[in-house]
């Protein structure tokens, strides 16, 4: 029997999905991506249109059957579409439901457009729908996302019987604002948790820089008893390799292996950053090597991790390799380029790959390749040619170029321009601490004491602090971190004890005195963590 409502939906999918073919048709021939992205959006423009035509020709839809169209253009990625064909069920007077709210709210996340996700949250509360757990779920997600937590936990308190989905909306919300005593509370509350939640707790917190609780958050997962999937792991991994943690990292590479057996690409691409992060090059280079497939970020992940360790010309190497084996180079691999030609002092190679790509593909171009170049130039003492090339720059200079000009006069002791330097950055951020510590330091290097001591005078009538460092020692796959004269450690006693002792068998003469009497007075965190990881390895 014959279904137009039926047949329509099935002619407008066919027209979608024929034409996304026929896209990845093109791209195989080997046009260039400018043009088959043009090529790929006309094919999907005419399949939205042909849609459309079928909206208006078939007077027999119903919710289910809209509904269903709408969500195949999200599905698609076509979210722009996803709104009209919204708009235009609303005009044939056909009621959406829930899911037909919550797939057109989240193209209007896709899309960050706020406005129309408000005026989607009017619409649903006007049908009664907005307490709906999938359009609450999504309208929080919405205004997490885009607007503020407040509205988000007012959406959150207006849903029926929130489920796990609206908790995770809006811990992610709190762990975005920094607000992480909210989300652990969130967390803590969640009437049942999931891989989803713990992926999005330990997420969070290393991607706002609180490294430690991420990977303490993972452990806590894997005791109570839930499984990781392929997207846990590159978290963890990640905020074991912003602290440095080689044995911890270790532990989670092998868990991984446990728990998925095949590692997948993006699981691999984090392994690589994070046993380069550790400076372990040899195992950097032996998970690369064993990646069935390597995509752009794993090249780049490779590239950029020889190039960090101060081993350019084999980041150099392959580059090569890549451009002869592997996928079409990006703006990151050309940023991992420039950064090997950088701390090698390849100057001429770094202005022949920067002009290669402003001639062939301008469009790879960011203001941190440029930044990159005037890095490369004043680090190499060529200040003239740094100055001209910020003069010629296509846009106007931000905070980062002058750094790096600062830096290079520090290098060389390069005090007229590196002052120059100083003063435009503190024109563009008048509590920029950094910029007086390096030309502080400039000065230092170059012997000029009454300078130092007027900066530093400087410093304090601004209010201006110096972030102290940190350094930190993994024992026993436990994270010890310390500042300057830390205090705060459970051992402390026994780890000045420790240093003490190794300070007076160095020699009995006025320095080693004078040095015992300041590590009394002021602990030195480096030889803190030496005493600390003595006492850790000492046999029981």
């Amino acid at each position: 029997m014959f279904n137009p409502k039926k047949q329509a939906h099935i002619l407008a999918y066919s027209h979608l999905t024929e034409t996304q073919k026929a896209h990845g048709r093109i791209l195989k021939l080997g046009i260039s991506a400018a043009e088959s992205s043009v090529v790929g959006y006309n094919c999907e423009s005419k399949a939205f249109w042909d849609a459309y035509q079928v909206f208006d020709e078939v007077s027999e839809w119903d919710v289910e059957s809209a509904s269903a169209m709408i969500s195949r253009f999200a599905r698609c990625q076509r979210h722009m579409e996803t709104v009209y064909l919204f708009l235009r069920m609303l005009m044939l007077n056909i009621r959406p439901n829930e899911f037909t709210f919550g797939t057109v709210i989240n193209s209007s996340i896709s899309l960050s457009d706020l406005n129309s996700g408000k005026q989607l949250h009017g619409c649903a509360t006007k049908l009664g729908l907005q307490s709906n757990v999938f359009v609450g779920s999504a309208i929080l997600d919405l205004y997490a996302k885009l607007s503020s937590i407040e509205e988000a936990q007012r959406a959150f308190e207006d849903t029926h019987e929130p489920n796990v989905v609206s908790y995770t909306s809006l811990i992610c919300g709190y762990l975005k604002k920094a607000r992480f005593d909210d989300a652990r509370w969130i967390f803590q509350a969640m009437p049942e948790r999931n891989v989803v939640s713990w992926n999005a707790m330990i997420a969070g917190y290393s991607q706002m820089g609180h490294n430690e609780d991420a990977v303490n958050l993972f452990i806590h997962m894997l005791r109570e008893g839930l499984v990781p999937n392929q997207s846990t792991f590159p978290c963890a991994i990640s905020a074991a390799a912003n602290i440095a943690a080689l044995g911890m990292g270790r532990s989670f590479h092998g868990c991984a292996i446990k728990f998925l057996g095949n590692l997948g690409v993006f699981v691999s691409n984090s392994l690589v950053s994070f046993y380069s992060k550790c400076g372990s090059m040899e195992d950097c280079l032996l998970v690369f090597n064993k990646l069935p497939e390597r995509n752009v970020v794993s090249w780049n992940s490779l590239i950029c991790s020889y190039a960090q360790n101060g081993r350019g010309k084999e980041a150099l190497d392959f580059f090569q390799k890549m451009q002869s084996l592997g996928p079409q180079p990006n703006s990151v691999t050309l940023l991992g380029v420039l950064l090997a030609c950088n701390h090698v002092g390849l100057i001429e190679e770094g202005y022949s790959y920067f002009n290669e790509a402003r001639l062939k593909n301008p469009s790879m171009l960011r203001p941190e390749h440029y930044a990159c170049m005037v890095d490369l130039l004043s680090r190499s003492g060529n200040f003239h040619e740094a100055e001209r090339f910020i003069c010629d720059l296509p846009f106007d200079p931000g905070i980062g170029f002058w750094k790096a000009l600062l830096g290079g006069c520090q290098i060389h002791s390069n005090m007229e321009l590196g002052e120059l330097a100083a003063r435009k950055i503190l024109a563009l951020d008048p509590g920029d601490v950094s910029s007086f510590v390096m030309l502080s330091n400039a000065h230092s290097a170059a012997g000029r004491w009454h300078s130092v001591s007027m900066i530093r005078q400087e410093m304090r009538e601004k209010g201006m602090k110096r972030v102290p460092g940190c350094s930190w020692i993994e024992i026993k796959n436990k994270v010890h971190v310390f500042v300057t004269a830390d205090r705060r450690h459970s051992e402390r006693v026994e780890i000045y004890t420790i240093l003490r002792s190794f300070l007076e068998h160095v020699t009995e003469n006025q320095v080693s005195k004078s040095l015992i009497e300041s590590y009394t007075q002021l602990y030195d965190y480096n030889s803190f963590f030496f005493s600390k990881g003595i006492i850790q390895e000492a046999p029981v």
